[in-house]
This record gives C-alpha cells, structure tokens and sequence, in this order.
C-alpha cells in the first residue's frame, strides 16, 4: 500500500494543478464581455483539457493500480455555417500529455522490445507526449452578447506521438526506455465535449491500438485509450 500512494500521490498533485490552471484561465477569459451586435464573433478558439485514462482491451493480468492522467492545450480555429453562427466546425492543433500506471515492464535489449507484467516494483508508467489534430462538429446556443450557454460538440481527433518512454523503478534500481518503436505514434479517436458554461464533460475513445508488434507471453497488446474528464473552452 505504501508503494502505491507513494506512486498516486505526484499525479494526483499534478491533476489538481491542472484543474485550477483551466478554470482560472476558464473564468478570466469570462471577465471581457463580447462587443455588443458583433455579427462576427467566435467562440471557444483555445482549449484545455485533464483526463482520467483507462485502458481497454487489456490482457489477463494486465492491471492500471494509480492515477493515470492526461492534459492537452491547443487552439481550434471556430468555423460558423449559419448567421446565428452557433453551428460549425471546429479544426485545431493541440499538445497532448498522457501517463499510464500499470504493471507492464516495457524494456529493450539489443534493440528488441519486450512486454512482461510486474508485481513488486515502486513506480511504473508509460507516457506520451503527442501533437493532436482535432476536428469538431460545434453546436451551441451562443448569441453575440453572451458567454454562458450549452455547448455540444462531437467529432475526432488524431494524435502523432512525438516521444513516448517507460519507466520502471524497484530495489534493484530503474529499467528506462525511451522512443518505443513497437508503439503505434499516428492514432486516433472519437471525441466528445458536452456542458454548459465554464465546466463541459470530455471523453475520447482510441479506435486504434496503443501497440504495434508487442507480446506478453502468448497475448498480444492489443489496448486501446478511453479517457473522461474536463474540458474547459477559452476565448
């Protein structure tokens, strides 16, 4: 039990420091009121987002035993179809942060990559560091004068990893490896932002799995990403 909130104990801290980040940014972007009769105006161009992630479609005795968690921020170019302009598309580019806490030891020897599961070890995590590309169809109940109002916008997103590594440390030290050929770097997801105001519900679906070429035992890795958590809409 000690090992493992020794292990929760720096993400849950980097979760919370998340959170107050969105929602101040959230609620100073609320502070400017829109131009009164601006036919123009746009809406929800800068995003930011914290997750809780779950893996899918795990192997047996594949377990996640902390908090994995992700964060993204980027900018969403707001393209309006109709005069009221509350229904469009939205197409961007972000920065994506994930971190997954399981007990799969990811190690590479003489350029071989193997998948094993651990039991006794203090801290173990696979982490992503993405370029994403979203796309959403946005409706909403915006007016010019108006920043409180529902929004719901479904669509998809694709993720180019740019840096992936694993990180496995016990009482006999640390097993690191980085750049992990047998992880797929291009996938992608369905997305969904639903809520009202400052405070919308996200969720992701990976369509594509996390692994390439990588096997525990007989078992090949097969998992894909779901994550649920906030997203916060600025500007």
């Amino acid at each position: 039990m000690t090992l493992q909130l020794h292990q929760k104990l720096p993400d849950m801290k980097n979760l919370f420091t998340g959170i107050l980040l969105c929602y101040t940014l959230s609620m100073l972007s609320q502070r400017t009121p829109k131009a009164s009769g601006d036919s123009n105006y746009l809406e929800d161009q800068i995003y930011t987002s914290i997750t809780y992630n779950i893996t899918t479609n795990r192997p047996k005795g594949v377990k996640q035993n902390g908090f994995s968690g992700g964060f993204s921020l980027g900018f969403i170019k707001d393209i309006p179809f109709n005069t009221r302009r509350n229904f469009g598309l939205g197409l961007g580019i972000g920065y994506n942060y994930n971190a997954y806490i399981q007990n799969i030891l990811i190690s590479e020897t003489d350029q071989n990559i193997s998948a094993s599961i651990v039991s006794n070890y203090k801290s173990n995590r696979f982490v992503t560091n993405a370029i994403e590309f979203p796309l959403e169809i946005r409706w909403r109940t915006s007016t010019a004068t108006d920043y409180k109002f529902t929004r719901i916008y479904i669509g998809g997103k694709l993720n180019y990893a740019f840096q992936t590594s694993s990180k496995m440390s016990d009482n006999a030290g640390v097993i690191k490896t980085k750049n992990i050929a047998a992880f797929n770097k291009l996938h992608y997801g369905l997305t969904a932002a639903i809520g009202y105001s400052t405070f919308n519900l996200y969720m992701y679906y990976g369509l594509k799995p996390m692994f390439k070429s990588l096997q525990i035992g007989t078992q090949k890795l097969e998992m894909k990403e779901f994550q649920i958590g906030l997203k916060f809409y600025i500007l």
